[in-house]
């Protein structure tokens, strides 16, 4: 368990959210229309939506595991780190 193969596409995904953030700056230092930051705005807080869904969900799927042989107490290990990771979703 824990490969994250999706880690690099969540990097670029924020890398690419925190470059719409900086120019997000620079349009309400500079003055610029209210409904077009807003729209940027809009954007990066999509950007980060996704990005965090999808770091949350490659956890679950990643790290998280239930088989056969564990105890009943690794069980609810596992279910308490799916219950706290969840409510970020």
């Amino acid at each position: 368990m824990d490969q994250h193969t999706c880690h690099p596409e969540i990097i670029s995904r924020l890398k690419r959210a925190s470059g719409h953030l900086t120019k997000v700056i620079a349009m309400i230092e500079a003055g610029e229309e209210c409904e077009k930051v807003a729209q940027q705005l809009q954007a990066v807080t999509s950007a980060l939506a996704v990005a965090k869904r999808q770091y949350v969900t490659d956890h679950i799927e990643n790290c998280l595991e239930i088989r056969e042989d564990m105890s009943m107490r690794d069980i609810a290990i596992q279910v308490k780190s799916l219950k706290s990771i969840t409510k970020y979703l």
